[in-house]
């Protein structure tokens, strides 16, 4: 029997399984089954507790719905930090833990966690290109994992899932491929934005990792103020902050929301 957490992020959502033992054998097809939302628990994704191999206090291991793993989740890694808390007894202020994208840090505030995440890097800007018979105006950038972004008008009636999979597989990211996001811009430094996420496949109600590009790509087309408070389709508003360094350069990116357990149980491997 497996032991698990069920936890979320803005709505994004995660099975969490402590593997400090490395006793757990975390395959693929077992993931996706974990994952599968009609014959196992559901999710989006799955975060694992290891041991750390180098200056961290926790390793995080993450990985998708579909079983394969990926350096980053931005909302995962809230979750992550929240859980590392219960472990911990409930008294922790803050935490180092690294992942596949280099170490992060966390506060812990009440219900929210303030993420310091990796330096973002792979700026592309003033992409235009097809997708069928449409031309899009893409940025990219890296924030932990990769992320294409889109500015539209009209945010309710874009076709995310048919866009979002022509640019995740677009030669252009080849060959691993691109999370996609599409960006409304509210106000001076508040943006909504609706996800398509590599691995998933899929629409999500929230990228942690999508909200810290949305913001940067943001700042460099408006020059606007940090924090960007960012609306995801789960409901919830986040704040991206950041210092600009030049050059198109960020330092301390950091991602404020909530994370919460939801349930947890046992279920058979």
């Amino acid at each position: 029997m497996l032991r698990f957490w069920k936890m979320n992020g803005a709505g994004n959502d995660f099975v969490v399984v402590d593997n400090r033992s490395l006793s757990l054998e975390l395959t693929r097809e077992r993931i996706a089954h974990l994952c599968h939302r009609q014959r196992g628990i559901g999710a989006d994704g799955l975060l694992a507790v290891e041991p750390p191999q180098g200056d961290g206090q926790y390793r995080m291991r993450y990985y998708n719905a579909d079983g394969g793993e990926a350096e980053m989740c931005g909302n995962g890694a809230r979750c992550f930090a929240r859980f590392t808390d219960l472990l911990a007894g409930g008294n922790l202020e803050s935490v180092q833990f690294e992942t596949e994208a280099g170490m992060i840090g966390a506060q812990l505030v009440g219900t929210q966690v303030r993420l310091s995440l990796s330096e973002p890097h792979s700026l592309q800007t003033g992409l235009t290109l097809a997708v069928g018979e449409e031309a899009l105006a893409v940025d990219f950038i890296n924030t932990g994992v990769p992320h294409a972004v889109v500015f539209v008008d009209d945010l309710d009636h874009t076709d995310v899932v048919r866009l979002g999979a022509a640019l995740r597989y677009h030669p252009h990211f080849s060959p691993k491929g691109t999370n996609a996001n599409f960006v409304k811009v509210l106000a001076p430094g508040h943006i909504a934005i609706r996800t398509y996420e590599r691995g998933v496949e899929d629409e999500t109600l929230a990228c942690g990792t999508g909200m810290a590009a949305c913001a940067l790509i943001l700042h460099l087309h408006t020059g606007c103020d940090s924090p960007v408070k960012v609306d995801v389709k789960g409901g919830d508003t986040l704040e991206v902050g950041f210092e600009p360094a030049g050059h198109h350069q960020y330092h301390s990116v950091t991602l404020t929301g909530p994370a919460e357990i939801t349930f947890s149980g046992e279920t058979s491997l």
